[in-house]
């Protein structure tokens, strides 16, 4: 069925595209019926498929990556379509517009994309309003995607992670700290040692003093060299956080084969050209670390077999984005299935 309509969606302007899609999922499932028969067509349900990972119990191991749903607006609908866990965000403390559009473009060619969206989000305390009022969640784990916002300078972007770490602690499963997007000018510059560690230990004695502590994660760029992959695996280890999400999108252009002027926007790359590096991270991690922390796959996940792939190589849990908006919803049962058939 997506095949039939995916030229009419890619018709469209990309982030045209996600609010029709989004918006028109939503108004489906108001009809009687209609959760029952998306969850038919696209949930795969499975013993084999639980997973345990840092004390959370997930139904399976397929989650829908952060960025999809900024302001925790879809988590129902998306619920529908066979996902075992929903990552929201990322999420600043004030509300902010983000970067100027147009701000996404597709690379049909290297089924990819090319995001500026500049942490466009409604803010913090939005997102914690809705989770509140979340009236289906059952068995779905939910994570938080934090960052900063664009006009608070680095010295304190600490705050900033601390307020959407009390904003969202009593909704959401799990946190992820998000320093690694290309989008926000300066961000990356917090996954050096020091200011990485500041802000980890900052939010890991909050969350100690907690009745119940949630795991939380540290998202990173795939652009990261061995030496700093090194100190991701020793800041892990010294701040005692629960894992890594290995990777976001990539700066990098190489071998892609779109039209030079799309190759040439300003902004970070997801999708197939991601796949290989994305795996790298995840076993160097993986490997460098002893296994001694879990790893969520992300980049580049097109089928079950790049999903395999990717759990072979470390990761304990996979996201996808991309390859959602080019294979379509069925690509979550397709890995279901695969991991189910391979005996993962």
């Amino acid at each position: 069925m997506y095949k039939l309509v995916k030229p009419l969606f890619f018709s469209m302007q990309p982030e045209k595209a996600h609010h029709f899609v989004t918006g028109s999922l939503k108004n489906f499932t108001k009809i009687w019926g209609s959760k029952q028969l998306l969850s038919s067509l696209y949930t795969v349900e499975h013993p084999s498929l639980a997973r345990e990972v840092f004390g959370l119990k997930f139904k399976n191991p397929v989650g829908l990556a952060a960025g999809f749903d900024k302001n925790a607006e879809y988590i129902e609908d998306m619920a529908n379509l066979g996902f075992g866990f929903i990552e929201i965000g990322t999420v600043t403390p004030r509300p902010q517009p983000g970067n100027d559009q147009p701000r996404m473009f597709r690379l049909v060619p290297d089924s990819a994309l090319i995001n500026r969206m500049g942490f466009n989000n409604q803010g913090a305390d939005v997102a914690a309003g809705r989770l509140k009022h979340l009236k289906n969640r059952g068995q779905l784990i939910i994570g938080g995607n934090i960052g900063k916002n664009k006009i608070t300078p680095n010295e304190e972007a600490v705050n900033d992670y601390i307020y959407c770490f009390n904003a969202l602690f009593d909704y959401v499963d799990y946190f992820v700290v998000n320093v690694s997007s290309p989008n926000t000018p300066g961000l990356r510059d917090l996954q050096e040692k020091e200011p990485l560690k500041r802000i980890l230990n900052t939010l890991q004695t909050l969350n100690e003093k907690k009745v119940a502590p949630k795991p939380i994660l540290l998202k990173i760029a795939p652009d990261l060299t061995d030496s700093q992959l090194d100190d991701i695996v020793e800041i892990v280890q010294e701040t005692h956080i629960a894992g890594v999400i290995a990777t976001n999108t990539t700066l990098s252009r190489a071998d892609l084969k779109s039209a030079p002027a799309l190759v040439q926007e300003m902004g970070g790359v997801s999708g197939k050209p991601l796949t290989k590096r994305s795996t790298e991270v995840i076993r160097y991690l993986s490997q460098k670390s002893n296994r001694s922390f879990p790893i969520i796959g992300v980049g580049g996940i097109h089928s079950a077999e790049d999903a395999l792939e990717k759990l072979a190589a470390g990761a304990s849990l996979i996201q996808v984005y991309t390859g959602f908006i080019y294979e379509g919803p069925a690509l979550v049962a397709d890995i279901c299935k695969g991991l189910i058939a391979a005996g993962k």
